[in-house]
Order: structure tokens, then sequence, then C-alpha cells
């Protein structure tokens, strides 16, 4: 007999929700197979375990094939209890749970064993672990290096969700999986489906079930910006990646939880992109969707009614932690040989990065694959994920270095798995696949001239006074300090550990590791002389004693030197500042007057492309903007940048390929343009999608749309 729904409003408890997925467990074929060759590999592991390992001993052949069957019947018998365990602890009380499954598992089968000798819990902790590294060696080898595995047990996951839960009123309409592949241009895409290194996006377009559009980013071409225009069609409010507000003397970084929130304030108008029942994940913003998971404004864990975060951290987490240890010595290698071999430019690797990069790479990609998969077996009209993983490693290796490539192709593979996920939810789900920018790669401003550009500033600066400067790269902190804010304003002792561990960098219990809430902390005490922040190759310079968007001439008056020596420093290719007859772009030998495209001398654009003039003058229009605006030079014959953060790979600002993001959706559906000239216009073409596919209400009279000023008209008159 069918389970009746539940009733609306009605919240279940978690040990109501723990029961439930108790209930739904149930023993298949599929699970007698896996079963069977998890006894076959469990032989081989244990022998290897207690042959490594002092303090474990089982003496004989056949006390080794019964500590092989009590691992694998213990294992069979507690993974549903742990799996119900993790569903009512949800939140961190799961990931903990997740750590310890392995060895809870291996501890009582030790101890049920009369033939085995084991010393202490500690000595099962290492056993399990070392067994947990040397099965997914096996496993590995045996599947050549595929998913299948995890896509199996994730496809078990959608069916007990289904079970669990009432399909979807409107299920037989189709609905929306939008996966960003943050930072993959549109150039570089092209070349590695040519390249044959993207079998399922190559397969897509080369059958002609897909087509490929360019999205042209404008300034800044950050995450923050796109998703601010894409999930909202507002991009205006998000001048940088990072900015100072001078009335509020305030500095807003993006990736910062309470930041984050405020700019959802600021944007949200109740029609976002993914109103209606959408799923954010893993953004920035949650678009007004209903459901929010790992997403920073919100700085949400995923709540005790998440499946897809419960069965993770079950049979997830242990893959993710040993394929992240590879991530790590693959990362140790990798830039060994750019050292060795003296590969130009290049940043320093190492530090924190050696663990961002697994969290990234493989955690949170697989967490994200849970997450989306549970959605889909809900029936969810439009879900939307970013996934990470490319753009932090270009950052660090160069956006078209091997290492970079290696990560899109791991994305490629993501997408044939959602696409096998999709095929088992309770509706018809259409896949677009997007980008929110690109990036350009360098040497950068310090490393070409010996210093930092907040340096420059301020020795230009007299009478010189305090300066602060906001440089440092913080991109990557965003999510780990969105999960951290969350469990610490948790109850309990998950919470309270959390607390205890990051009590040194929280803020009114918001978490701020990296070096965002330093920065901020200092701009934002005594009034400084100046402030300068920087988005890759952007830099915008903020004077706070002049009130307002300060123009040229106050600015000259004031700080007389500043504008020109800035103008001729080699590592400025273009300044842009207000006047009084409007925004003028300068370069060391010309002018360009934005407005009206008037040029004086050598034009400093032309380097940037036909498209520089429109997209300075839009910048030129967003509220918080600063006093003046720096974009470092491009060579013209690599299109190398010199990135105001040390990152070898970056963007914000022109030049490269930063301004050239890509969106892949069905051949079948009409799109209003062949490129999509900024993120308001990628909002604009997938709300009108999601009203053709009938899972969006179309928008009255009354809701319109906020845009952009078309390229090449100012937004508001000139200062």
């Amino acid at each position: 007999m069918a389970q009746p729904p539940d009733l609306p409003g009605a919240e279940p408890g978690r040990l109501q929700l723990g029961l439930r997925v108790l209930r739904d467990w149930r023993p298949t074929v599929p699970r007698f197979r896996a079963l069977v060759r998890s006894t076959a590999t469990s032989f081989v592991v244990l022998a290897a375990t207690l042959w490594l390992l002092p303090g474990v001993d089982a003496s004989g052949l056949m006390a080794l094939l019964w500590l092989v069957a009590l691992v694998t019947g213990v294992g069979a018998l507690l993974r549903p209890l742990l799996l119900m365990l993790a569903t009512a602890l949800g939140g961190l009380g799961a990931l903990l749970l997740g750590v310890l499954v392995q060895t809870i598992i291996m501890y009582v089968a030790l101890h049920l064993n009369p033939a085995t000798r084991v010393v202490g819990f500690e000595i099962a902790f290492a056993a399990s672990w070392i067994a947990l590294a040397l099965a997914a060696l096996v496993n590995w080898v045996i599947d050549a290096g595929t998913d299948d595995t995890f896509t199996v047990e994730t496809m078990r996951l959608m069916s007990r969700v289904r079970r669990s839960h009432p399909r979807p009123a409107d299920r037989d309409r189709d609905g929306m999986i939008i996966i960003q592949l943050d930072g993959v241009s549109a150039p570089l895409l092209r070349w590695a489906v040519r390249a044959g290194n993207l079998p399922n996006l190559g397969r897509w377009l080369r059958d002609g079930t897909h087509r490929l559009a360019t999205f042209h980013t404008g300034v800044p071409a950050t995450t923050p910006a796109m998703q601010a225009g894409i999930l909202y069609g507002d991009a205006r409010q998000v001048p940088a990646f990072r900015w100072y507000e001078k009335a509020d003397r305030r500095l807003m970084v993006t990736n910062r939880p309470s930041d984050a929130a405020e700019l959802e304030r600021r944007l949200s108008t109740g029609r976002g992109l993914l109103r209606d029942g959408g799923v954010s994940i893993g953004n920035v913003f949650p678009g007004d969707a209903e459901t929010c998971l790992l997403t920073v404004s919100r700085a949400a864990l995923p709540g005790p009614s998440s499946a897809g975060y419960a069965a993770f951290m079950t049979f997830g987490l242990a893959r993710a932690i040993v394929l992240g240890f590879g991530e790590i010595m693959k990362e140790l290698w990798q830039s060994r040989q750019q050292r060795r071999r003296d590969v130009q430019p290049r940043i320093v690797r190492g530090g924190f990065y050696l663990l961002l990069r697994p969290a990234t790479n493989v955690l949170l990609r697989d967490l994200n694959v849970s997450l989306i998969a549970e959605q889909l077996a809900k029936g969810a009209p439009v879900v939307y994920c970013d996934f990470v993983d490319y753009d932090e490693v270009a950052h660090h290796a160069g956006p078209a270095r091997h290492e970079a490539l290696h990560s899109l192709e791991g994305l490629d593979r993501v997408l044939g798995v959602l696409r096998r996920l999709a095929a088992d939810a309770p509706r018809d789900y259409h896949l677009v696949v997007l980008s929110d920018h690109g990036q350009a790669q360098g040497a950068t401003f310090r490393q070409r001239y010996g210093e930092r550009v907040e340096d420059v500033v301020q020795r230009l600066v007299r009478p010189a006074g305090p300066a602060r400067s906001s440089t440092a790269p913080v991109e990557q902190w965003g999510p780990v300090n969105a999960l951290l804010t969350e469990a610490a304003n948790r109850s309990g002792a998950t919470a309270a550990a959390t607390r205890a561990a990051t009590r040194k960098r929280s803020d009114g219990g918001e978490v701020t590791l990296g070096p965002a809430g330093g920065e901020r902390g200092g701009a934002e005490a005594e009034e400084p002389e100046s402030v300068v922040v920087a988005s890759g190759n952007l830099a915008m310079v903020y004077l706070p004693r002049l009130p307002g968007k300060a123009t040229r001439e106050r600015l000259d008056a004031a700080y007389p030197g500043l504008v020109a020596g800035l103008t001729t420093h080699p590592g400025v290719g273009v300044l842009v500042v207000g006047t009084d007859g409007g925004p003028v772009a300068l370069g060391a030998r010309g002018a360009h007057h934005l407005a009206d495209g008037t040029v004086e001398g050598a034009d400093p654009l032309l380097p940037y492309g036909p498209r520089a003039r429109a997209d300075l003058l839009r910048h030129q229009g967003m509220d918080h903007v600063g006093d003046l605006v720096l974009i470092s030079p491009v060579d013209p014959a690599t299109e190398d940048v010199a990135a105001y953060e040390e990152l070898v790979g970056s963007h914000g600002g022109l030049g490269g390929w930063q301004t050239e993001a890509m969106v892949v959706h069905p051949a079948e559906w009409a799109r209003d343009a062949e490129e999509f000239d900024g993120p308001d216009a990628v909002h604009r073409q997938l709300v009108a999608w999601l009203e053709k596919l009938g899972v969006r209400a179309p928008a009255t009279d009354d809701e319109v749309t906020p845009m952009l000023p078309a390229a090449g008209a100012p937004s508001r008159p000139p200062a």
C-alpha cells in the first residue's frame, strides 16, 4: 500500500526521519552483488592490513576468513542503522559519524572474532583507515578508475528518497538542471571538446542534442557579480569581488556569509531565477530558491531532513577522504614538476591550498552530486549548482595547464553521472551547462615589479596617512567559512567544538578563516587615507576622506600626483576616473572619454578589445565603484595579464579569456541571441526557458526584471 504523503506544514522530527530511512532500506540483488565483491576485496585488504599493522593479529587462514566474514556481516547490519543515525543527527553530526563508520565496523568485528588479538580502540581506528585506503586502491584498479560504484550508491539513494516522498503534482512537466562550471571560458571549452578530452559534452555537441552559445561577462568578471545577474537579473549591485562602501566605512567581501547575506537582501525581489520551488546548491546567493544547501549567504549545512547529505556521509565520505589524500599527493608532485621544469609564470603552491584542493575537487564535488540526486528524486523543478573544481586549480596552476584541464575532465565525468541520475527522476530533466567567467594567465603585479599595488598607492598619496588594503587571495575560503559559520551557530557538542577551534577567527558567530577577516577589520577601523581592493587584474582605489565618488579635479587638488603616478606606472594598463565631463580611461600616452568615445592620443583601450569601452562605462555606473579603477596591462602577443592578487590564473577585469563565458543548452530550445551580452541576458533567457517548460509562472505586468543599460549607454548621469 502506498504511504500517504506528509501533511502540509508537518515537519517530521529527526528520529522519525531516521526511522523512515531505516524502513526504506531493504536487501536487493545489486546490494547482494556488492556484498560478494566486498567480501573478496576485504580478504585482500584485511590480509594486507594485518601484515602492515602491529597490534592486530589473526592466527591462520581460517581466522582471517572468519574476520572477513565478520567485517562484511557487521557492515551489512550496521550500515542501515548508521544511515538512520546520520539522518537523525544531521549537519556536522553526520559528518563525524561518517568518519567513524569504518572504525565502528572494524572495532566490532575485531572484538567478535575470538581468534583475533587487538590492542585498544586506537589500533582499531588505524586498522580501519589502512583497510579503507587499501580497499579504495583495490576498487580503483578493479573499476579502472571509474565512478560506477559511487553512481550506483547514489542511484540507491534516489530510490529511497522516491519511496519516502510523494511524487510532485506537476511531474508531467519537464524540469531543468543548471550546472555552473566555475571559471571555464568558452575558448577553452571549445578546445577541450575538439581535443576529445570531454567525451560527454563533446558527444552532446557532436550529436546535436546540445548547442554552445558564448556569454560576454563584462566587468567585473567575478562569480558573485555573475550570479547576481544570472540568479536575479541585476548585476549592478556587485562592482567587484570585494569593495569599500565609503558612507558606512565597510569593506564588503562577497564570500563572507554576513556580507553575502546583506547582498542577498539588496538583490532579492522575490522574482529570482529559482523561485517557484527551485533549489540552490553551492552558490553565493540562493536566487529566491525555496531550498538552499551549501549557499554562502545562508551559511547553511544541509539539515537533518537531507537524505543526500546523510547518505554521502555514510558511503561517500570515506571515498572522498581517500581520493582527497590522492589529490594532496598529486598537488605536491605537480607543483614540484613546475619548479623543476621552471614553468613560467607560476606562483608558490602549498599551505592551506593543499587542503583546499581536495576539498573542492573531491569532497564538495561528490557532496554536490549527492545533494543534486536527492533533489532530482524529490522532483524539484529546477536545480542550480556551482562546481568550483576547475576554477580553484586554475588559479594556482594556470587556466590552460594540465592540472586545470584534468579538473575539467573530472567535471565532464560529473555531467555524465548527472545525466544517468536524471533518468531515474520522477520528471524529465533537461541539462544546461554554463560558466560565470573565464580566466587569464600571467605573472602577478608583485612578481613583476617587486611590490604590491597598495604599496604604490600609499607612496603616491600625499599627505600619507593610514592605508588599508584587501588584495590577498580570498575567493576559495567562501565555502569553508560558510560551513563553519553554520556549524558554530548550532547547538550541541559539534557546535561547541567548532566555536572553540575557530574562536580566534570568529566575528559575532561568523567564522572568517583566510585573509578576509583581518583585512575587513583593518579597513573598517580608523578612517584610512586610502583603501585598495583587488579582484584579479582589477583594482579599485578609494580615498575615504573625499565624500562620494571623487572626480579627477578633486583628486588632483587633494592628492596631487596620484592619478598621474598611477597612469604612468608600467603595471597599470588603463586607469578609469570620473571627471566633470564624464568618466575617462587614461593610459600612459592617451585618453578615451567613455561617454562619447572621443580619443586623445593613443587609445589606452585598444589592447582590451572592442567591448572595453562599453564594459568600463557600464562598470562606472555601478554603486560603490572605486574613485580610481585600475586594469593591469595585457600582453598583445600572449594575452597575459598582471593580477593584483597572488594568483597565476585570475579574473575580474579585462584581458585574455576572463570575460568569455559559455552556455550549453538543449539544441531544440531557441535563444534570443547568438551571444549573451552580460549575466542579465542569461537570466532573461533562463527564465524564458523555465516558463516554456511550465515550471515557472509567467511574469506579471508589474514584474519587470532590472536591466543594466545597453552597451555604450551611460547608466546614470556622469559624476
